[in-house]
């Protein structure tokens, strides 16, 4: 499993967000340029973040985008999946009916048992960590190299 640029640049950008106050009107361009990642496509991210509520969107001269709820509100999982949608590392964990190996053994496939667990376990993660973890190691590392 990889993240797609979309959820990796999401998550930088709305990470750029949650180490501002929330009052703060942070521009996209701000944002693009301290993050890397190129303004366009970051606005569309930010589009699906804020149809969602994760993000506040403000138009005009002095708009920008800010957080809507507290970092430690919004977890990783909420994030990720507004941006890609829920996470299957197999077809057939969404739709079982699709399972080749499960029409072959009478209606069982070890394989999709154990990336059901393996997928339950790092959802469990995405759902533990919110922004505010994120914040919180990416300071505590500020200036280490690793």
């Amino acid at each position: 499993m990889q993240f797609t640029k979309a959820e990796e640049y999401g998550v930088f950008g709305v990470l750029y967000l949650a180490d501002k106050d929330r009052t703060t009107i942070t521009p996209l361009s701000e944002i693009s340029e301290a993050q890397g990642i190129p303004e366009k496509f970051l606005a569309k991210i930010f589009q699906s973040l804020s149809k969602a509520g994760i993000i506040r969107s403000y138009r005009g001269v002095r708009g920008g985008f800010s957080l809507s709820r507290r970092p430690d509100e919004i977890s990783v999982k909420e994030v990720l999946e507004t941006i890609q949608g829920p996470y299957h590392l197999m077809r057939c964990v969404e739709d079982p009916k699709s399972c080749v190996s499960r029409q072959k053994t009478n209606g069982f496939c070890a394989l999709r048992e154990l990336v059901v667990a393996a997928e339950e376990q790092l959802v469990s993660v995405f759902e533990r960590h919110t922004l505010a973890d994120l914040l919180q190691w990416q300071n505590d590392h500020a200036g280490r190299v690793s």
